[in-house]
Parts: structure tokens; C-alpha cells; sequence
């Protein structure tokens, strides 16, 4: 497995804007109305934010075999990578949608909804990028060292 490149993460963040963006445009256009963004999203980003950077510093030691942990068993080092690999993904496209609606949303920030979606949305979307940042760096901590007899088509 290859690391997980930067450009797909804004690429896919790029594209999510755009579709946030474009979102808060046709529905103010189409409906006069502003995308209204809950608080509880940015509370569920934040709080995976939070459990995916408890569980890497609670495994970290573990896949690094410190002296005094027990090693991490081969399958849960596995779903650990396939977690990352996926929260990444995901945090970068939520990160670009919210991004997007904050965009949109600026020029109806003199509105009392246009101002509350503005903050719930760069709430969510900065906490969508602490996702994929920490995401980045338990697949980071995931890899294995290659070693002399490796095939290098394996290597990360």
C-alpha cells in the first residue's frame, strides 16, 4: 500500500468546495434562503478529531514496539491503517464542502442565519481538517520499515 499523496486529499477537498459552494449558491438563488449548517456537525467532526487522536497515541507505542507495551496484534495494525486511510479521505472532502459553505455563505453574513452558518460551518470544516491531518499521521506511524529482502513495489 502507498501512502496516501496530498494532492488526492486536495483535489478531493477542491472539488468537495466547489459542491459546497455551488450548494449555498442555488439554494439562495433558487429558495432565498441560507443553507442552514448544524452545530452538531461540527461537534461530531470535533469529536472524531478527538477519538482518532486518542486512539494514535494509545497505539502509537504499541506499533513502534517501546519496551514495556505489548505489541499490536497484525489484524488491528491493519483495520489501524485502513482507519487512517479512510478518516483522511473523508475529512478532506468534509473539510472542503464546510470550506465551501463558508465561502457562500460570506456574503450573507449580515443575517442572523447567514452569520450562525457561517461559524457552524468553519467549526466543522476546521475540525474536518484536524481529522485528516491526524488521519495523516496515524497512517504515517502505520508503516511498516522496509527491510533488505522487501520488494520495493511494496514499499511506502
Amino acid at each position: 500500500m502507498r501512502p496516501t499523496p496530498i494532492r488526492l486529499l486536495v483535489a478531493l477537498g477542491v472539488v468537495a468546495g466547489s459542491l459546497g459552494w455551488a450548494s449555498v449558491v442555488l439554494v439562495h438563488a433558487l429558495a432565498g434562503r441560507v443553507v442552514l449548517v448544524p452545530w452538531l456537525a461540527a461537534g461530531a467532526m470535533w469529536l472524531v478529531a478527538g477519538g482518532l487522536f486518542i486512539w494514535t497515541v494509545t497505539v502509537r507505542p504499541r506499533l513502534q514496539r517501546k519496551p514495556g507495551t505489548r505489541p499490536l496484534a497484525p489484524i488491528v495494525a491493519a483495520r489501524t491503517a485502513v482507519l487512517a486511510i479512510a478518516a483522511a479521505r473523508i475529512g478532506s472532502l468534509v473539510a472542503g464542502f464546510y470550506a465551501g459553505v463558508v465561502i457562500g455563505v460570506i456574503p450573507l453574513f449580515g443575517t442572523i442565519s447567514g452569520a450562525e452558518s457561517f461559524w457552524a460551518a468553519l467549526s466543522t470544516s476546521v475540525g474536518s481538517l484536524i481529522v485528516a491531518i491526524v488521519a495523516l499521521w496515524l497512517e504515517r506511524i502505520c508503516r511498516l520499515p522496509v527491510g533488505p529482502g522487501d520488494d520495493d513495489r511494496l514499499a511506502p
